[in-house]
């Protein structure tokens, strides 16, 4: 048997140091985060039978290369899509953090800058493990240090992409054939074995795919639909392979010369099916999902333990009536909402032209990632924070003190920073 590879070797070290921690962390946690964790060690451990093989082959051509990712992509699926199943879980949030990141493991795919890319993965999670690190900081250390393992494997992961991968994922110029499945030698499990083996490969894993298969299906694998890929920060066309035939020169030299891609398909996409309308209290929580052209939606009697879920509303008006422990607004589209009086925090995230009213005291509103926020604050919500990321066109209105209309405020989009002598100062530049 040969010498296992450095890269694969140096990889197999990042899953003891850092993967391990995290997957330990989700059983002591159990539950959906231990089931989910599992999943996660799955596609890391078929991520590793795949580096073994680009460590051992040449690059394969393109309808073979389709074939040894599809278990890849089909496990972020899984993963992601055990989180959509379970928006009402107490530990939603955790499932939230991997969910968004575990896009990840698409960077054998990218090229030039695989590292960069994991980076936005890493950001993608923070979102939701410092809700996780405030949440749990004076409750369970457990949860604290499961987020920080996370965010350990996704960081070491970038280190380990910067050193051994650059500009994208290294092949073997010198290796076997990767699209017929054969190596030089059974690959040795990684010291300690965090990780069980991979399963076999299915029936027809290697087999060629039809005459209408390109390149562009290589990303469509990685890419099925609008609900597995909200985590996955899009890549600019010069930035792929597919569409920048110079690109394939960063990689392992080819056998033969470089030709132009075939374009890819550019006929309409099927829409992702939408689910049934959907309102109603679960426990303790509302969960509005999937509305549309509703204007006139209304909760009425809440109680302050009881919080609510926006999820893929577009064209609505929800008045909520009463005082609610939170509100959270995610992937929705020119909607509306007036609320009284809030315990913890108001979430708007992934949506577009959001338009909200606070009728009472909210002590904090958060703003991620959403495009055209306005919002209306009357004279009892004036003392509340406004905590916004990633957004833009967000206006503030508020009452005057004089004449009781409403006066609208933009908020500063770009930041500028300069050197103290000490540190960065970072302040706000206002709109002319």
């Amino acid at each position: 048997m040969g010498e296992m590879s450095q890269s694969v070797v140096a990889f197999e070290d990042l899953l003891n140091e850092t993967f391990v921690n995290y997957a330990s962390l989700s059983a002591k946690i159990g539950g959906a985060v231990k089931t989910h964790a599992d999943m996660v060690s799955k596609a890391v451990a078929i991520q590793r039978q795949f580096l073994v093989l680009a460590a051992k082959s040449r690059k394969p051509a393109d309808a073979a290369l389709i074939a040894l990712l599809k278990p890849t992509s089909e496990q972020i699926q899984q993963i992601q899509d055990f989180r959509e199943k379970n928006r009402t879980h107490e530990h939603f949030i955790h499932l939230s953090a991997i969910s968004e990141s575990i896009p990840a493991l698409g960077w054998v795919t990218v090229s030039p800058t695989p590292g960069p890319y994991v980076k936005e993965m890493v950001d993608a999670s923070q979102f939701y493990t410092n809700k996780v690190l405030v949440g749990y900081k004076d409750k369970d250390k457990t949860h604290v240090d499961w987020a920080k393992a996370w965010l350990s494997f996704l960081t070491g992961l970038q280190a380990y992409i910067k050193q051994y991968h650059t500009t994208g994922l290294s092949w073997n110029p010198r290796g076997g054939d990767a699209g017929t499945g054969q190596s030089n030698g059974a690959s040795a499990a990684p010291a300690g074995g965090p990780l069980p083996p991979p399963p076999p490969p299915p029936a027809g894993f290697f087999d060629e795919p039809g005459k209408g298969d390109d390149r562009s299906a290589l990303f469509a694998a990685l890419n099925k639909g609008e609900d597995v890929t909200r985590g996955l920060k899009k890549i600019s066309a010069d930035q792929q392979t597919h569409k920048n035939p110079s690109l394939r020169a960063s990689g392992v030299v080819p056998d033969k010369p470089v030709v132009a891609a075939k374009p890819a398909n550019l006929g309409p996409q099927k829409p992702a099916a939408r689910l049934p309308p959907k309102m109603a209290l679960e426990g303790k929580k509302w969960m509005i999902e999937n509305q549309i052209g509703q204007k006139n939606l209304v909760i009425e009697n809440c109680e302050m333990n009881q919080s609510i879920n926006v999820y893929k509303c577009e064209d609505c008006v929800l008045t909520v009536k009463g005082k609610v422990n939170s509100i959270t607004v995610d992937l929705s589209k020119k909607f509306s909402i007036v609320f009284q009086n809030i315990v913890s925090v108001v979430e708007f995230i992934n949506s577009q032209k959001i338009q909200a009213q606070a009728m009472g005291v909210v002590p904090t509103i958060t703003v991620d990632k959403v495009d055209n926020f306005e919002l209306y604050l009357a004279k009892e919500s004036l003392q509340c924070e406004i905590i916004s990321s990633k957004s833009s066109g967000i206006n503030i209105s508020v009452p005057d003190s004089k004449t009781g209309d409403y006066v609208e405020h933009p908020i500063p989009e770009q930041l500028k920073t300069v050197w103290t002598g000490k540190g960065f100062k970072t302040d706000a530049l206002e709109s002319a």
